[in-house]
């Protein structure tokens, strides 16, 4: 059966430029698994997916004009419906023939089998295959149902609705149109190409000359990934002829390459005088508001140029340059005027306005909050020796630059902005690097706050939010976190664990209650909400972040609810390294077991008497737990939990001996209570780094 490449076109107007990818590759995904499903392609088939400011296009081999026929067995009914006594076709079964279109000389055909309980009729029948002229524009329209659009639209007189109008349906199987209606359009070959550098309408001639025709007629990229590496090709290449760098550019180069069809990169500047203005106002103003590349210098200076990237060649750009310099000067003035202004104003003079910021309605204002922050901070500070005063300062001016103008204009500054001001206003370094880390971390893999202070003010920060909205009952559930609580529960974690700080993750989550209103919390029992999901965060951090580590493993040190999280990094090497000894699968297997013959007992079991001993193994037992007992408290009390495993891994030969050759349950009350004292005292000894039982499959 014959084959060819297959093509799908939507011509549209400009689609939403941050969305563009996913929309590209949802289309294209879907087309795809809409062939599959009706054994148009095969299982294991590619396909191409094309996205650009005005389409999106996916092209699929080796798709089939029709599919194999295929046999399909259904069952009929039961065979005391469907036959009378003598096995002749009862009306009943004569009508479900007929309404199934089975001819009447099929009847001998039919099988009979047990279905459960009871003997059906079956009838097997070789139906035909899709046609790919039938079903193509209906797994188009499957397709564009799927795209993850939020708002679509209407246009012209029609009923049809997306994202944004659409011009042309292109649908090609080889060099044939295949027929069909979508989106009210009737397919065609025919596109066009770049709005400026292309004229009229381009004919494609076949599905594989898609891409090419596009290029050389159209002067149109269609690949989204190409355009997206040409556009980076050009920027590196001209940034090597500045002697300059673009610095973090790979979330802009995305936007830019839905933005254009033909992009060519050109150099702009502005005038030095500019850049007296924070280096960061600046950048945020090309890169946001008119999605330049600024350029830096070898110490990762701002230079006074930047790359536009335009979506038009030409051999005089001189135009497209002073145009786009003419367009980048008043945004720069902007900040300059917002900078200059700001200044006028000493932080601390801004924070009576914070009375009117609301926080949360339930929670007060933003400055209620920073007394809160400002107490926590200090509080945290004197637990790490930090500088109290320090961390008390940065506390109370964190949130004062979020009434500056500069702020106001851009809001992802807020902390950047109030670092500059806090300088300028003569406050020391400590404290104005404080005031700007304390967001920090922002995102999974963002720096942490450097310096006690500085962590201090961001896990007051941090404690605060998570402490407030789990304590008048606001907890993130499903995908819904409106309040970022999950980041800010991720924050506090990695400032603990990576600094590491040796704090207390309940005695930090208590003093950040005790500093709201009497009253105000209400959610009974928040604080062990609280620390049970921040204690799932770490999980997912430890399974998910650098170097991820071994589920089994976490589970097993976090199945003791660890209170330090700065030392479970140490347990979490300790519990791999056992893992590692020949010891260590019997003595996880028999942990297990203690744990549940201790979950069946009545009552908690005391200390194990000596004197009730009876048989060898579990005196020797008994003696070899108090022999290491000492050694591995001190191990761990000096947090070498690695080594206090590796001393209760020489327990193993004694812990087999006693299961081989002691009944646990003995009929006597007292000896059975001894052993089960003794199996108490040994799993208390034996998990005090983690619950080895949970390395036992």
């Amino acid at each position: 059966m014959s084959n060819a490449t297959l093509l799908i076109e939507l011509l549209t107007e400009e689609l939403p430029p941050k969305a563009l990818p996913r929309l590209g590759e949802t289309f294209a995904g879907k087309i795809a698994e809409g062939l599959k499903n009706r054994g148009l392609v095969a299982a294991d088939a590619g396909h191409r997916s094309f996205a650009s400011p005005r389409r999106l296009a996916v092209t699929v081999a080796a798709v089939l004009a029709e599919a194999a026929a295929k046999e399909v067995t259904e069952k009929l009914m039961p065979v005391a419906v469907a036959l009378d006594a003598e096995g002749k076709p009862t009306p009943a079964l004569l009508k479900k023939m007929e309404a199934k279109g089975i001819p009447a000389d099929a009847l001998a055909g039919f099988e009979r089998r047990m279905d459960g309980k009871a003997e059906a009729l079956f009838h097997t029948a070789l139906v035909p295959g899709a046609r790919l002229a039938d079903v193509l524009a209906g797994i188009v329209q499957e397709a564009v149902k799927a795209l993850p659009i939020p708002k679509v639209m209407r246009w012209g007189d029609g009923d049809a609705t997306f994202v944004r109008p659409v011009h042309k349906l292109t649908m090609l199987h080889g060099a044939d149109v295949v027929p069909g209606v979508v989106l009210d359009l009737s397919a065609g070959r025919t596109t066009r190409g770049h709005r400026f550098m292309s004229r009229g309408e381009i004919d494609i001639a076949t599905a594989e000359a898609y891409e090419p025709t596009l290029l050389a007629e159209g002067k149109v990229i269609p690949s989204f990934a190409e355009r997206r590496a040409e556009i980076e090709r050009q920027l590196l290449a001209e940034a090597a002829r500045q002697q300059a760098s673009i610095g973090d550019y790979a979330d802009l180069l995305d936007e830019v390459a839905a933005l254009v069809e033909h992009p060519t990169v050109y150099v702009g500047e502005f005038e030095a005088e500019f850049l007296a203005v924070p280096q960061e106002c600046l950048i945020l103003t090309m890169r946001s508001n008119q999605k330049y590349f600024p350029l830096f210098d070898a110490t990762g200076k701002l230079l006074n140029r930047f790359l536009i990237v335009s979506n038009m060649q030409m051999e005089d750009a001189s135009n497209i340059i002073t145009g786009n310099q003419r367009v980048v000067r008043p945004r720069l003035s902007d900040a300059r005027f917002f900078f200059e202004q700001d200044k006028k104003q000493k932080l601390d003079a801004r924070l009576p306005r914070l009375a009117s910021v609301v926080y949360h309605n339930k929670l007060g204002s933003q400055l209620e909050r920073i007394d809160r922050l400002e107490a926590l901070a200090g509080r945290i500070a004197g637990l790490l020796s930090a500088d109290v005063a320090a961390a008390q300062r940065a506390a109370r001016l964190a949130k004062a630059d979020l009434v500056t103008d500069m702020v106001g204009e851009f809001p992802e500054l807020q902390g950047i902005m109030g670092r500059y001001y806090a300088l300028h206003d003569g406050e020391g370094e400590v404290v104005a690097d404080a005031v700007q880390a304390h967001y920090q971390p922002r995102f999974a893999g963002d720096a942490l706050p450097a310096g006690n202070v500085a962590c201090a003010v961001a896990l007051a920060d941090k404690l605060d939010a998570l402490v407030g909205f789990f304590g008048i009952g606001m907890v993130p559930t499903g995908d819904k976190d409106p309040f970022a609580l999950r980041r800010a529960a991720l924050g506090v974690l990695r400032i603990l664990m990576e600094t590491p700080l040796p704090l207390e993750l309940p005695q930090l989550i208590e003093a950040a209650a005790a500093g709201f209103r009497p009253g105000l919390l209400t959610s009974e029992g928040f604080q062990g909400q609280l620390l049970d999901f921040m204690l799932e965060r770490l999980k997912n951090l430890l399974r998910e972040g650098a170097g991820g580590r071994d589920a089994v493993v976490a589970d097993a040190v976090l199945a003791l609810r660890p209170t330090r999280i700065d030392l479970v990094p140490a347990k979490l090497d300790a519990v791999e390294a056992f893992r590692a000894l020949p010891e260590s699968e019997a003595l996880a297997a028999a942990n297990k077991r203690i744990v549940n013959i201790l979950k069946k007992t009545e009552t908690q079991p005391g200390e194990p008497d000596i004197a009730l001993l009876q048989e060898a193994a579990e005196k020797a037992l008994f003696h070899q737990v108090n022999e290491i007992a000492p050694l591995v408290r001190s191990h761990v009390a000096n947090e070498n939990y690695t080594e206090a495993l590796r001393v209760l891994a020489g327990l193993r030969t004694a812990v087999d001996a006693f299961f081989d050759g002691v009944m646990v349950m003995a009929e006597e009350p007292l000896t059975r209570q001894n052993r089960l004292a003794l199996l108490a005292q040994l799993a208390g000894l034996m998990n005090q780094v983690a619950d080895l039982s949970r390395l036992s499959a």
